[in-house]
């Protein structure tokens, strides 16, 4: 019998192979397979069609090379990189300490990656058509879209020109993927955190508009503790104020604290103190509380839900897609989560 010998594997075809069979330069195709606006859309596609065609891959190594020597190399900014800021009051987003650490993690993330981040404040003049053709003649191919207390209005914006990412869950239209801090784990993570400290009457408060814009997450979060931790006789219910410091928001929490006899409350208001000052309530001597963003909770213990890190993934997973020209409304969209921290602090101290 003839001895079977073992075959070459087929050779890997290169850039210059598929510059070959299209007719161009090695450095046209690879600016092709990047995206880059600098080749036309009709040259793109006929040089994708041929990468396909020949089986292209890239190679790994080369790839890994690639990305080495360019660290070593002094960033060039190439691109700007939209954020997009429709509020009434544009300086609101920025006094919310959340929501400026994304802006400073993604500007961050962005000056390394070569883009310049820059805010455009969407005033009631400004129509889709005349804000796209701005974005378009800054040569923006990347949006960021910020969080926000209702979806933004551009009704005749065209999406499907840009690559987009969202920060947070609050804005629902555009979709888009989403990278946001683990709003679930957050609750979970406090309402652990707790009961370690010896506290058994847990309770949640909230509001109705946060519930609404987080998608429940984060009462989520503290259901399923209940549910994981304590029997149901000890379980209490949510707490929902309209706002967050009415004088109708002060009955129902004298209300609910008499009736639940909370030892400890998770909450993701920022005026919950001002609340429980107002009836007289002494923190943490008649109840001990921990919130869900120590950055604007103001409680010194509870949860740091890394913004600075939500705002750099943001920036990178936006990269990744103008990289790979994905742009407009993804048929899946992608969620990724940052994971929070606890923070130690005086609102609640371990519970005799």
């Amino acid at each position: 019998m003839p001895e079977d010998f073992p075959t070459s594997p087929p050779a890997r075809v290169s850039l210059r192979d598929v510059a070959r069979d299209v007719g161009v330069s090695h450095v046209t195709v690879s600016l092709a397979l990047r995206g880059d606006p600098r080749v036309s859309s009709k040259r793109r596609v006929e040089i994708e069609a041929a990468a396909l065609r020949l089986g292209y891959r890239p190679d790994p190594m080369l790839s890994s090379l690639s990305a080495y020597r360019q660290s070593k190399r002094p960033v060039m900014i190439c691109s700007t990189i939209a954020w997009l800021n429709q509020w009434a009051d544009p300086g609101e987003l920025h006094r919310l300490h959340e929501f400026e650490a994304y802006w400073n993690g993604a500007r961050d993330a962005a000056e390394k990656l070569g883009y310049r981040l820059e805010e455009f404040k969407i005033k009631s003049d400004l129509t889709s058509v005349r804000l796209q053709k701005i974005l378009e003649a800054r040569g923006v191919r990347g949006i960021l879209i910020p969080p926000h207390r209702a979806d933004l209005s551009l009704p005749d914006f065209d999406w499907s020109r840009f690559s987009l990412v969202r920060l947070g869950l609050s804005v629902k239209e555009p979709r888009a993927h989403v990278v946001t801090s683990d709003q679930m784990n957050c609750t979970a993570l406090a309402f652990e955190r707790v009961q370690e400290r010896g506290y058994q009457r847990i309770g949640y408060v909230s509001s109705r508009r946060f519930d609404r814009n987080t998608g429940g997450n984060f009462r989520a979060g503290y259901l399923s503790s209940q549910d994981a931790f304590l029997p149901l006789k000890k379980h209490l219910p949510p707490l929902f104020l309209e706002e967050e410091s009415t004088a109708a928001d002060v009955r129902q929490l004298r209300a609910w604290l008499k009736q639940s006899k909370p030892d400890a409350i998770i909450t993701t208001l920022s005026g919950l103190h001002d609340l429980l000052d107002r009836i007289g309530c002494k923190i943490p001597e008649d109840v001990a509380v921990c919130a869900t963003s120590v950055v604007d909770g103001n409680f010194d213990s509870g949860v740091d839900q890394n913004p600075l890190e939500v705002g750099h993934v943001a920036m990178r997973t936006l990269a990744g897609l103008i990289h790979q020209n994905e742009r407009g409304i993804p048929r899946y969209c992608r969620r990724i989560l940052v994971e929070p921290r606890w923070v130690d602090g005086t609102s609640l101290p371990g519970h005799c």
